[in-house]
């Protein structure tokens, strides 16, 4: 539980932190639900970004020239 409740909080720490997502711009819970699903997009196609930037830099220095 305690692992869980680690890996979940840094998520919103990185939203509050990078996104600014103190607070909802919305009022109805359905609103509330898309605000939050497109800041989670967010958060993870920045992730996906960096993963495969810093794993095509690898391939690009291990890889021999044409």
């Amino acid at each position: 539980m305690r692992d869980c409740r680690q890996t979940v909080e840094h998520v919103f720490g990185i939203l509050k932190a990078w996104m600014g997502a103190t607070h909802f711009l919305t009022r109805e819970l359905k609103n509330v639900a898309s605000e939050m699903s497109l800041q989670v997009l967010a958060y993870n196609m920045k992730r996906v970004i960096a993963i495969l930037g810093a794993a095509l830099a690898a391939f690009k220095k291990t890889s021999p020239p044409p």
